[in-house]
């Protein structure tokens, strides 16, 4: 029987980021994955945060697979529940000369 990995989630996120493609993936994602981490952080199941937000399990599990992108007020309502706030930040896709 192999030892038990005592991997880190940091150690596993750091070693994932490393692959282009799973980053580029994991932006695309991005608040999905925040509120997961921050759930998961947090000792929240994705109905525990539900309730907290007013809204139901499954919108907490579309938001954190990316599958609907959240508008901002309910970004803003699930950032609150767990302690957090939301930046937003705009990004140029080239520079213009």
């Amino acid at each position: 029987m192999s030892p038990i990995s005592k991997t880190t989630l940091q150690e596993l996120e750091t070693q994932y980021m490393q692959d282009a493609e799973f980053a580029s993936a994991m932006q695309e994602l991005e608040p999905g994955y925040q509120v997961a981490r921050l759930r998961i952080m947090r000792g929240l199941s994705q109905k525990e945060l539900a309730d907290l937000t007013g809204t139901k399990q499954p919108a907490i599990a579309r938001l954190e697979s990316g599958e609907k992108l959240p508008s901002l007020s309910f970004l803003r309502r699930v950032a609150e529940a767990l302690g957090a706030s939301v930046e937003l930040q705009l990004q140029p896709h080239e520079q213009h000369g």
